[in-house]
């Protein structure tokens, strides 16, 4: 049994809908299966007028989307994003080829608190697995790549309960190692699901046959990026442990970026935090005041648990560069910057930060200390 299978149904009865994951992929409120059922066949044809009159035929009323409930304009978000890409990935902007879309998106957007586009959580976590999966090329690897977002949503909610819990307990409290351990288990689904990537999606497959289809769109002027892996929002669990106040401008400027992209309730949770004191500074702190005197138990076992959470933040970030490097090589790659609009280079610049906080923890932990007289 995953940490999925326990944390998953739960989620369905939250209070906030955006989590009611079985309700959003039940919903098909613009009849949308059978005609996403013919996507990837359009795709491999490159057929643009098919798709135009399928978003068009799809479009509903945009005065009747404020009567839907948030999870049904999720699904109608999801579907309609489905052809968004597909058309953009084929040269055509979709809102220039279908002006009426703009009403509807917008409506849409309104109605559940998020962009007036489909996101990374649409194309996965709320997409029906199975016969009424929604895909672009139909193809296995896309499959499996779509698998291995779902797996890690429900323990990145369960990760951000607890990392609030963490940012309101100090390193001497026994309660600051217990929320760093739990969230340490919980953040195991992001490697666990980046292990699940590298053996089963290949990164010419994404650089050529999958990376296309998320390319921006301009709707009402903006431009929007289209699903992407920088959109799962670990940083959030960054935020709390290192992030708010040990960062990189560049790396505090891409967050600015992607924050737009989340929840309603993950964007609340990033305001509330940015400007705290992150787990790493309250421990060096702490430590650094007992100077050379024997550690208390409890901020020593801090000091490993944050050490153990830093390891697998660190081991993500590693596997995750990785893959984007070989995804993104001049021999493969069609595009510069990645799906969430930012070079591969940050995300080294990512993975140096988190590896220094990890040996900063871990260097104060193991320090000799003269034992108390």
């Amino acid at each position: 049994m995953t940490l999925y299978d326990l944390v998953a149904p739960g989620l369905d009865g939250s209070a906030d809908p955006r989590y009611r994951i079985a309700e959003i992929r039940a919903a098909d409120p613009l009849g949308a299966d059978q005609p996403l059922a013919a996507l990837p066949g359009m795709n491999r044809d490159a057929d643009v007028p098919a798709l135009t009159a399928a978003l068009r035929g799809l479009l509903p009323d945009p005065a009747g989307v404020a009567r839907w409930s948030v999870p049904e304009a999720l699904a109608a978000m999801r579907d309609l994003g489905m052809l968004l890409g597909s058309l953009k990935r084929h040269g055509t902007e979709p809102l220039a080829a279908v002006p009426d879309a703009l009403p509807v998106l917008a409506a849409l957007g309104r109605r559940t608190g998020m962009v007036p586009r489909d996101t990374v959580h649409h194309y996965t976590t709320w997409n029906p697995p199975g016969a009424r999966q929604r895909m672009f090329t139909g193809e296995r690897m896309e499959a499996h790549l779509q698998q291995a977002v779902r797996m890690v949503f429900p323990a990145l909610v369960a990760a951000l309960d607890t990392c609030g819990e963490l940012a309101r307990l100090e390193p001497y409290d026994p309660g600051f190692a217990t929320a760093l351990d739990r969230t340490a288990h919980q953040v195991r689904a992001m490697v666990d699901s980046i292990d699940f990537t590298v053996a089963q999606v290949s990164p010419v497959f994404f650089a050529r046959g999958l990376r296309p289809y998320f390319e921006e769109v301009e709707i009402a002027g903006r431009r929007y990026l289209g699903p992407a892996a920088a959109q799962v929002p670990l940083w959030l669990v960054d935020l709390t442990v290192w992030q708010c106040d040990r960062s990189d401008p560049a790396y505090d400027a891409f967050l600015d970026e992607s924050a737009v992209y989340a929840l309603p309730a993950w964007r609340a949770f990033r305001s509330a935090h940015r400007g705290g004191t992150s787990a790493v500074s309250k421990l060096s702190a702490a430590l650094s005041w007992e100077g050379g005197s024997r550690t208390p138990p409890a901020l020593a076992r801090s000091a490993r648990s944050l050490a153990e959470l830093l390891r697998i933040l660190k081991t993500f970030r590693a596997r995750h560069f990785g893959i984007a490097r070989k995804a993104y090589g001049e021999e493969v790659r069609l595009y510069e910057a990645g799906s969430g609009g930012a070079p591969v280079a940050l995300l080294r610049t990512v993975l140096d930060l988190t590896r220094d906080n990890e040996t900063l923890v871990r260097r104060a932990a193991e320090r000799p200390r003269t034992p108390a007289a």
